[in-house]
């Protein structure tokens, strides 16, 4: 999965990480158009096909849930950034989409976790 190589035409690759300084131990839900995906851990991706188009990624929060919305083409690759955000009672979540150099870097600092 590291290897970072391009998907068939068909699908896109989504690679989505954590890699957080602050709330390490906390773990945080990530969805994409609205199925749970799993649960993040600091020093975690997610690795998943998907179809092209647009979709909804989404991380849950302390008060709500946090969500970008990109575009997917066939055969490239796409890197998301979760990172923790310090709340008032418990550390909330956000999402990013990031470019391909940070995505690898994040992914390659990381371990895969395996998903719903």
């Amino acid at each position: 999965m590291k290897q970072f190589s391009a998907p068939a035409a068909d699908k896109a690759g989504l690679y989505i990480y954590r890699n957080s300084f602050a709330g390490k131990a906390l773990k945080k839900s990530v969805s994409l158009d609205g199925k749970v995906i799993g649960e993040t851990a600091n020093k975690v991706y997610f690795y998943k096909e998907i179809t092209p188009g647009q979709h909804v990624l989404s991380t849950e929060s302390e008060f709500s849930d946090n969500a970008v919305t990109f575009q997917a083409e066939g055969g490239k690759n796409y890197f998301a950034r979760q990172y923790i955000k310090m709340g008032v009672f418990v550390g909330g979540a956000g999402i990013e989409m990031v470019d391909d150099a940070e995505g690898m870097q994040g992914v390659r600092d990381s371990k895969l976790a395996i998903s719903k």
